[in-house]
């Protein structure tokens, strides 16, 4: 199944305008013989030689202007170069003695027979480095002073040299001239060296990765995978699977992936993913409302701990002023008992020291009934007074007891907190626990209000500043959300817009495709067209070549008394004339090969353009530079 060929979106190789500037110069000072003058001939052949991929180079590294006849007259430049600095020239003859020992130039060449060396050596030299850039060149027979500056000239080197300077080329005011030129041929065999011309009119990514002006990489795996998948797209293949099986492990393999550190990624995004969306959950369940709620709690229990400490106090207020009566209570009945055994030791020592009458026996018994009833009293308020102390020492115990309860519950809530110990992360170096003893109770309160309360109201107020802080950079955060929504909505269309961008490009890769093939259609005419002129101008040289020889023979028995001199100039001429034919000839069928070579590539070129994922890229920016155009 075969498709039609798609057009390539790459901007056209060749303006109009470089079209004239790339056709092949004809000289002006072109030698005639005869009737063989063929400029206007091959002017017209020539404006057709028109390079696809730029301006021709040629094997010299220089811009040749024609193979044909004289080179166009190249305006005089002065030479920048301190050639007259004798420490440059040194350098110079130095460099081009290197250069000569390591390209095996065959003689001995040494830096002190390079400061004046004779005409034959300088030709023998020119002769070794232009072999660098030309194999084909043979050394030149005869006038090396007419020679060698054309050939420099040919080469493309701007500076002139004069025909006189050939004559005494060692001496010290043409050395230097002469010198540059070899420097300037030397650079230009090593500038020919690192660069091939085949990269040149056709550059690829064969050699390491190549980073376009957009930043994508293309290198030589790259370029393989884009040709078998173009390959088989154009058997008839809209997937390729089998293509990107082979060219994942390859390029895994050349950008050195780690299979281990991909899967640990995979599992970071997955628990990051998890992460989101647990907070995506939680935020439904405000954590600044909990705080809040938290926050009033500890502030409730923080109150009513208060609240129970000062009925403590006031408790334990009453009960020690009710136990301070009962113990001077105590202390007057313990008095009043002493008094009262000691009046009845009096009493009774009376008693059995007197002598006692009936009657004072009958008012002795009476006071004893009355002392016993008042002992009986006595020991009854005693008694009460006992029970009375008994029960409030257990009150006592019990609201000791109910305090070291509220501070076990206060110490707890306090750890909880972390406020206790003094190293806690909360305490802020402070001593918020209570050591209780009921003897010092009353001396320890105050010390214990400014130790305890001050730095908890404190707290509390740094709580609450806290707790706006929070607020603050919830409602930012909240702020910063709705932004990143609106942004996300205005990428959303921006998507959209880019995938109606997409559609209407595709629509134009099909135009540009069927444009393409038109112009392949053209290429293949304009082809023919030259073919068809080389063969014209195949005949027309041969007849221009009959005419010559007629007219050469007409002329050799028209001026066979001309002197010596005419005769050998006669010859030369002949001889340039068979040189050029031969040239003509060569560059017809090399024009022919380079023609064939490049339609070929062109073919190729059209393949990988249309294969090749920039286009689309290229494709939006032809579009756009039209549209501004438009």
């Amino acid at each position: 199944m075969s498709r039609a060929p798609r057009n390539s979106q790459l901007p056209a190789r060749v303006t109009e305008s470089s079209r004239m500037n790339l056709m092949t110069p004809q000289g002006k000072d072109r030698l005639t013989f005869g009737k063989l003058n063929s400029a206007k001939t091959m002017s017209a052949t020539t404006e057709r030689k028109i390079s696809f991929f730029g301006k021709r180079s040629s094997g010299a590294g220089g811009s040749r202007s024609s193979l044909f006849g004289a080179f166009s007259t190249m305006e005089k430049i002065k030479d920048p170069r301190p050639l007259h600095d004798k420490t440059f020239v040194q350098q110079c003859i130095k460099n081009l003695c290197e250069f000569l020992n390591d390209s095996g130039f065959p003689g001995s060449v040494t830096v002190k027979s390079l400061q004046s060396p004779s005409t034959k050596e300088f030709l023998k030299i020119f002769c070794f480095i232009y072999n660098q850039l030309d194999p084909n060149f043979q050394e030149p027979t005869s006038k090396i002073e007419e020679e060698i500056p054309r050939l420099l000239k040919e080469l493309g080197y701007p500076f002139p040299l004069s025909k006189s300077s050939m004559y005494s080329v060692g001496a010290p005011h043409t050395w230097p001239q002469v010198l540059g030129s070899l420097i300037w041929m030397i650079d230009s065999v090593q500038v020919m060296k690192s660069v091939k011309g085949q990269d040149l009119l056709y550059p690829d990514f064969s050699d390491g990765d190549f980073e376009t002006e957009d930043g994508i990489q293309f290198n030589k795996l790259f370029m393989e995978y884009t040709s078998r998948c173009y390959e088989e797209f154009m058997q008839g293949a809209d997937t390729f699977e089998r293509q990107d099986a082979i060219f994942l492990p390859k390029l895994k393999e050349l950008f050195n992936v780690d299979e281990n550190h991909l899967a640990c990624l995979a599992e970071k995004a997955q628990v990051l993913v998890r992460e989101v969306e647990n907070l995506e959950k939680t935020t439904q369940m405000d954590r600044l409302l909990e705080e809040r709620s938290k926050k009033n709690i500890l502030q409730a229990d923080l109150q009513k701990f208060q609240n129970y400490r000062a009925s403590l106090e006031t408790f334990r207020a009453s009960l020690e002023s009710k136990n301070k009566a009962l113990c001077d209570e105590l202390a007057g009945t313990g008095l009043r008992l002493e008094a009262v055994k000691q009046e009845n030791e009096r009493l009774q020592h009376i008693l059995e020291n007197q002598k006692l009458s009936p009657a004072d026996i009958e008012r002795i018994n009476h006071e004893r009934r009355e002392l016993q009833q008042t002992i009986s009293d006595l020991t009854k308020s005693l008694e009460e007074a006992e029970g009375q102390k008994w029960k409030e020492e257990i009150n006592l115990a019990k609201a000791k007891e109910s305090v070291e309860s509220v501070l076990a519950d206060y110490h707890s809530l306090a750890r909880k907190l972390k406020l206790i110990p003094s190293s806690a992360e909360n305490a802020c170096g402070q001593d918020f626990e209570i050591k209780f003893t009921p003897e010092s109770a009353f001396s320890q309160m105050n010390n214990y209000k400014i130790q305890i309360e001050i730095p908890l109201k404190t707290m509390i107020s740094q709580m609450e500043e806290e707790t706006s802080k929070q607020l603050h950079h919830k409602l930012s955060l909240e702020e910063a959300v709705d932004q990143m929504n609106s942004v996300l909505l205005d990428k959303e269309a921006e998507i959209k817009q880019l995938n109606q961008q997409l559609q209407k490009m595709s629509e134009q890769v099909e135009q540009d495709t069927e444009e393409m093939k038109r112009k392949e259609e053209s290429w293949a005419l304009e082809v023919q067209s030259l073919e068809d002129r080389k063969s014209a101008l195949e005949k027309k040289m041969m007849e221009d070549m009959e005419k010559v020889s007629e007219e050469l023979k007409a002329a050799q028995q028209q001026y066979h008394f001309v002197v010596q001199e005419k005769t050998e100039e006669r010859r030369r001429v002949v001889s340039n004339l068979n040189v050029i034919l031969e040239m003509v000839t060569n560059y017809l069928s090399k024009m022919e090969h380079t023609l064939a070579k490049h339609k070929e590539q062109v073919d190729r070129d059209h393949q990988e353009c249309v294969a090749d994922e920039s286009v689309q890229k290229l494709s939006e920016m032809f579009q756009s530079a039209r549209d501004l155009f438009d």
